[in-house]
C-alpha cells in the first residue's frame, strides 16, 4: 500500500468519525445550559483535529483523489459548529470563528472549484454550495457584514438560477424562496443605511455624565440579566432561515458591539470577475485559515452577552416548554426577558392587515389611522371586560386554524412569574397581559406592552409585514422608528441632521438615566433591574417611544395607541414631564416635523 493511500484512508477514517460526532450535537436545543458540554469539545476537537490532518498531507491527499469541495465540507461542518455554540452561548466569539471559516471557503472556491472539475457539476456538491451560501449569509447578517450580504446574495442568486438552468428535472422551488427571503430582508435592513447599531455600544450608549449615578445607584436587590427568550409569529412576516425581523432586531438589541477595528467594517473589494479580495491575510494556497480575523472581530474587554433562546414559530406547548427550562435554570438573583410578537387573532397574515382596511382614515391633525378594532376579533377575544379573566385573550402562535392549542395566553405566564420576569409583548392583544400585574406567583414582574394599534402619519406606505412590529423598532433602534413614523427616510435625512437627532436623544437618555437613578419613589421591580445596561436602555427607550406616541395621537384615541408599562414609572419621566416633552419637540423641530405633533395640547 503506498503513502498515498495510507494518508488517503486515514483521512476517510477522520471524516466518518468527525461526522458520527456531529451528528450527535448538530439537534441539540439552542436553549437551556447543556449539560454534556463536554461531548462539544470533543466533536470540535475531531474536526480540528481533521482540518490540520488535511492540510498538512494536501499535496498527497489530492493525488489520492481529494476534491476541493470535500475541503470545504469540513471547513462549513466547522462554522456550522461554532454558529450552533452561538446560538446556544451568545458568546461572540463563536459568532466570529463561524465567519472566518465561511470566509474562507468563499475566498478560496472550495465548492466552486472542486465541482467544476466533475463537469457538469455534481447535484450533491451543487447543494452542499447552496447550504453553505444560506448558512453565510445569516452570520454575515447577524455581524451586520451588510457589503458581503449583498456580495453573497448576488453570488446565491445567481447560483440558484444557474441550478434551475443545469438541473431541469430537480425542482429548486425552495432555494428561489430563500433568496426571495434574504432580498426581502435586506431590503428592511438598508432602509436606514446612516444609523447606529442595534447592539449595545459603548461609543452611542453609555453616557459619562450619567455614569457615576448608574454606578452609585444601589437598590435593596439587584438583579443580574443573562437569560432571555425571543420568539415572534406573523404569517408572511419579513425572515431569513429561522430569523425573523423582530427576534433578529432583539437579538442584536441585547448583546455588546465590538468596541476594535470590527465596528470599523472591514470592506470587502469586488472584482470585474465576480471574485472578491479578501482582507484576512489568509493563503487560498497554504489552505491556512487566519484566526487573527476572529480576534479582530471581538472584544475580550466586554462582558459576556446574555444568553438568547430564539425559538423559530414554536408550538404553545415548545414555547412552555423552553420557558420551563430557561426559568429551572435560572441563577439565584437573575432574571429572564421574555419577548413575545405574535397577532392577537388567529388568521391574521401580519398585525399590518388588521390596519389596513382603515389606513386611509385619519384624523383631521395626526392622520392616524382609525379602524374599528373589534370588527373582525373572533368572539372569544371579546371578553365582558378587558382584564375579566387570564383566558380571555391570547396571542396567536397557530400554524392554520383557530383551535385553543395555538393560543397562547396571559394565565399561561403565571407559573413562571415565580422567578424574576421582564415581560415584552408586542401585539395588537399586548395589553391582555395587564392581568398578570398582581396575579405574580411570587415575583413582580416588570411588563412593557406595546400598543394596540401602530400609528403612522402615512399608513398606507408602511407595511409591517415587510417592516415589522412598530413597538419592537422602537425598542431596538428608536430613532428609525421615530422617522418611519413620521414618514421620513434616510434618503430624505442628510447624515449630518441624523447625528444631529442621534445626540439629541443621547442626551436625554443621559438626563433620564439620572433622574431614574436618584428617584426616591421608584418602583422596586424597575430599581432592581436598572444598574442592568441593556434592561436600563429598553427602559428609557420605552419612556421616549411612549412620549413620541402620546404626543402624535389624538387625545381622544389615544389610549389604543399607547404603550403601557406596570408597575408604573415614576411621574418624573411621565408623558407630561417637560423633561421628556422637550426632548419630543426638540428632536421634532430638528427634523422639521413638529407639525405632526400635539405641542399644543400639552
Amino acid at each position: 500500500m503506498s503513502d498515498n493511500d495510507v494518508v488517503s484512508g486515514t483521512f476517510r477514517a477522520l471524516v466518518e468519525g468527525a461526522d458520527r460526532k456531529f451528528a450527535r450535537v448538530r439537534d441539540v436545543p439552542a436553549y437551556g445550559r447543556v449539560h454534556n458540554q463536554h461531548y462539544f469539545h470533543k466533536v470540535f476537537k475531531a474536526y480540528m483535529r481533521l482540518w490540520k490532518y488535511q492540510q498538512e498531507n494536501r499535496a498527497k491527499l489530492v493525488e489520492a483523489g481529494l476534491n476541493r469541495w470535500e475541503i470545504g465540507e469540513i471547513a462549513s461542518r466547522i462554522g456550522q459548529l461554532y454558529f450552533g455554540q452561538y446560538m446556544r452561548t451568545s458568546e461572540a466569539r463563536f459568532l466570529a470563528e463561524a465567519y472566518v471559516f465561511y470566509e474562507a471557503i468563499l475566498s478560496r472556491r472550495y465548492f466552486e472549484g472542486g465541482s467544476k472539475s466533475l463537469g457538469k457539476k455534481d447535484l450533491g456538491v451543487r447543494f452542499k454550495e447552496l447550504r453553505f451560501y444560506a448558512r453565510f449569509l445569516l452570520v454575515s447578517l447577524i455581524l451586520n457584514r451588510t457589503v458581503m450580504v449583498q456580495l453573497l446574495a448576488e453570488r446565491f442568486k445567481a447560483l440558484v438560477d444557474d441550478s434551475r438552468a443545469n438541473y431541469r428535472e430537480t425542482n429548486f422551488k425552495e432555494w428561489r424562496l430563500v433568496v426571495q427571503e434574504i432580498v426581502r430582508f435586506m431590503k428592511v435592513d438598508t432602509a436606514f443605511m446612516n444609523v447606529r447599531p442595534l447592539r449595545y455600544s459603548a461609543m452611542f450608549d453609555s453616557h459619562p455624565s450619567s455614569l457615576p449615578y448608574v454606578a452609585r445607584f444601589h437598590a435593596k436587590r439587584v438583579l443580574k440579566f443573562q437569560d432571555a427568550l425571543l420568539t415572534s409569529y406573523h404569517r408572511n412576516e419579513a425572515k431569513f432561515a429561522e430569523l425573523t425581523l423582530d427576534t433578529y432586531r432583539m437579538l442584536q438589541c441585547l448583546e455588546w458591539e465590538p468596541s476594535g477595528s470590527f465596528y470599523q467594517k472591514r470592506p470587502v473589494e469586488s472584482k470585474e470577475n465576480g471574485s472578491f479580495i479578501e482582507h484576512s491575510g489568509a493563503s487560498a494556497a497554504s489552505g491556512v485559515i487566519d484566526m487573527n480575523l476572529a480576534a479582530e472581530m471581538t472584544d475580550p474587554s466586554l462582558p459576556p452577552n446574555p444568553r438568547k433562546a430564539v425559538i423559530y414559530r414554536p408550538s404553545v406547548t415548545h414555547l412552555i416548554a423552553v420557558m420551563a427550562t430557561i426559568c429551572e435554570e435560572l441563577p439565584v438573583d437573575s432574571v429572564m426577558l421574555l419577548y413575545l410578537s405574535a397577532s392577537g387573532t388567529a388568521g391574521r397574515s401580519n398585525v399590518n392587515q388588521l390596519y389596513n382596511s382603515g389606513g386611509s382614515q385619519k384624523s383631521s391633525k395626526n392622520k392616524v389611522p382609525l379602524p374599528d378594532q373589534n370588527t373582525s376579533r373572533p368572539e372569544s377575544c371579546n371578553g365582558k371586560a378587558e382584564s375579566s379573566g387570564y383566558y380571555d385573550k391570547y396571542l396567536w402562535f397557530g400554524p392554520r386554524g383557530n383551535g385553543g392549542e395555538n393560543n397562547l395566553y396571559p394565565g399561561d405566564i403565571i407559573p413562571f412569574t415565580r422567578r424574576p420576569l421582564f415581560l415584552i409583548v408586542d401585539s395588537d392583544n399586548s395589553h391582555a397581559f395587564k392581568v398578570l400585574h398582581g396575579a405574580e406567583r411570587g415575583e413582580t414582574a416588570a411588563l412593557l406592552l406595546s400598543p394596540l394599534r401602530p400609528a403612522f402619519k402615512n399608513p398606507a406606505d408602511v407595511d409591517l409585514a415587510q417592516n415589522g412590529s412598530q413597538f419592537t423598532f422602537f425598542l431596538t433602534a428608536p430613532l428609525s422608528a421615530f422617522c418611519q413614523l413620521v414618514g421620513l427616510s434616510s434618503s430624505d435625512t442628510e447624515t449630518d441632521v441624523y447625528k444631529g437627532a442621534e445626540s439629541i436623544l443621547s442626551d436625554a437618555f443621559c438626563k433620564w438615566e439620572v433622574i431614574l437613578c436618584t428617584s426616591t419613589n421608584m418602583n422596586l421591580v424597575w430599581a432592581q433591574v436598572i444598574p442592568d445596561p441593556f434592561l436600563r436602555r429598553l427602559i428609557l427607550r420605552f419612556i421616549f417611544c411612549r412620549a413620541v406616541l402620546v404626543l402624535f395621537c389624538p387625545p381622544e384615541d389615544s389610549e389604543q395607541y399607547l404603550p403601557v408599562c406596570l408597575p408604573f414609572l415614576p411621574n418624573s419621566v411621565s408623558p407630561d414631564s417637560e423633561v421628556v416633552q422637550s426632548t419630543v419637540l426638540r428632536l421634532a423641530k430638528h427634523l422639521r416635523v413638529d407639525d405632526c405633533f400635539n405641542f399644543d395640547n400639552t
